[in-house]
């Protein structure tokens, strides 16, 4: 028979996965070992509290590594803060004390004279054409 709608036998699925994502991995054994259910415990009967100790205990080992190297960070920035703020007490506040202080004038507050309309001109010859 070249068409029949009965089938010997059921579709068959068959997947093979395209790639390794080693992140997804990690992932999915932190949240093992925060759960508690690692292979260390696969044997072992499930004791009240446990998945809390873990929790607990991860929490605390990653605090206590962000402390060992988080103070130093934390020191650097401070001492970074401090030099530019030690720079611009250098470079600006003295203009900025002077402004308000009003000891200095600016050079366009000098006094102009008034205009007088009957003032002879004066004129000033063009020396741009010396050569000839």
């Amino acid at each position: 028979m070249l068409f029949s709608p009965y089938k010997k036998h059921a579709n068959r699925f068959s997947y093979t996965p395209r790639y390794f994502d080693p992140e997804k991995e990690a992932r999915e054994q932190r949240r093992a070992e925060l759960c508690g259910t690692t292979s260390e415990d696969a044997g072992r009967e499930y004791v009240p509290g446990q998945y809390l100790r873990t929790q607990r205990e991860a929490r605390s080992a990653r605090r206590a590594n962000e402390r060992s190297g988080g103070n130093r960070m934390r020191v650097w920035i401070m001492f970074g803060l401090a030099l530019i703020m030690m720079l611009f007490l250098y470079r600006a506040f003295p203009t900025i004390v002077a402004a308000f202080s009003g000891k200095s004038q600016p050079a366009s507050a000098a006094v102009e004279e008034e205009f007088d309309p009957y003032a002879p001109i004066v004129i000033v010859p063009n020396d741009h054409n010396a050569n000839e």
